[in-house]
């Protein structure tokens, strides 16, 4: 298995949660505050400093590790990342079975993959730019 470095870009854990006004209290009560989202649409992405948690009630089973291609922790775009189908290129050549349907190559802009670690941690690839 070879080994690449990757840019992976903004990282966060989204939440399955199964009341998202208590566990928006919650996460206010370790000092993170509203970053975007909306209860209404039952997600909401709280940050403390440059530690992200969304919080997603009723919209996937097992909590997810995202990285964010493109994005900084305040989902600003970043000139020098790796694109995520650069990313996926790296994953397949080191032997990472890619979950989701594969990103063609001729595209560009938003796209998105998903992993599963050994332990069944789902892990997201979410490029936005």
């Amino acid at each position: 298995m070879t080994h690449n470095k990757m840019k992976v870009g903004a990282f966060s854990i989204s939440l399955n949660v199964k009341n998202i006004a208590k566990s928006k209290e919650f996460y206010e009560a370790l000092g993170f505050s509203v970053f975007a989202g909306s209860i209404e649409q039952n997600y909401l992405i709280m940050k403390n400093e440059n530690a992200l948690i969304g919080l997603f009630q009723e919209m996937f089973e097992k909590n997810i590790i995202t990285f964010n291609p493109g994005w900084d922790s305040d989902a600003n775009e970043v000139k020098d990342f790796d694109d995520i189908r650069e990313i996926q290129k790296i994953l397949k050549n080191n032997g990472i079975k890619i979950e989701t349907e594969e990103i063609d190559d001729d595209t560009k802009g938003p796209a998105s993959l998903m992993l599963i670690d050994p332990d069944g941690n789902q892990i997201l690839f979410d490029q936005h730019v």
